[in-house]
Parts: structure tokens; sequence; C-alpha cells
């Protein structure tokens, strides 16, 4: 492993020992973002060793589980506006198109991460990333 070229070297080399959950670490990590905040919980409480599976997991859930919420509050703030008439449309139909571009977003950063954790590697999240580190340390 020491005579890695640049290309051949990840923020994580992978190795072939296994986490808690008997999975390979990178494969532990990708899977934490499989079902957003479930599965990043569940890994988070699995995994009381490997620091990089507790991260991907710890960010799986603020990432995701902060998305969850946002989506939950929107859908409340457009179901009460729905009855303002006019005016609740309008922002309903805006509120709506915010959603959607959330979601293609929200799409986009889950496979992104899913796949960045597969490789070993540990992109950060600017938001979440602070948090997650703090809560994958031990």
């Amino acid at each position: 492993m020491a005579n890695k070229t640049a290309e051949e070297t990840t923020d994580r080399d992978i190795e072939t020992d296994h986490t808690a959950s008997g999975l390979e670490p990178n494969l532990a990590g990708a899977l934490s973002y499989l079902l957003g905040p479930i599965t990043g919980i569940l890994f988070y409480l699995l995994e009381d060793e490997d620091e990089f599976v507790r991260f991907h997991a710890a960010q799986s859930t603020i990432v995701f589980g902060g998305l969850f919420v946002l989506s939950i509050v929107l859908s409340v703030v457009v179901t009460v506006l729905a009855f303002v008439p006019v005016v609740g449309w309008i922002f309903g139909a805006l509120v709506g198109l915010v959603t959607t571009v959330l979601s293609l977003i929200g799409l986009v950063a889950w496979l992104f991460l899913m796949y960045k954790a597969y490789s070993g590697e540990t992109y950060e999240v600017p938001f979440a990333a602070p948090h997650a580190h703090r809560y994958a340390e031990k």
C-alpha cells in the first residue's frame, strides 16, 4: 500500500476488515444513506468502532432527516394556505415548485453521497459535516 499513485489514493484506504455489522466499511457507509435517516440511525447505533461508518451514518441522519422535516413543514404550510383564495393558491404553487426542486436536489445528493461512501471517500456536506464528525467520534 505504500507505493500508491495520487489517483489510487482515497480519503480512506478500503481495508479487508469488517465493521460491527459484518460488512466492509465502504459498503456499510454507502448503506447508511440507503433509506435516509432510518438506515443512518441504524448504522450509527450498530457501529461502535469504525469512525468512517459512524460519520456517514450521522451525516445521512442529519441531511436526510433535515430534508424530511423540511418537506413536512412545507406540506403543512401548503395545506393551510390552500384555504386562502387566490394568494394561497399562488403561494402553494410556488412552494410546490420549491418542493420539486428540493426533491431533485435530494435525489442527486442521495446518489452522490452513496457513491462517495462506497468509493471510500469522506465527502462532507457543508452544514452537516461538522455535526457528523462530532457524533462520529467516540
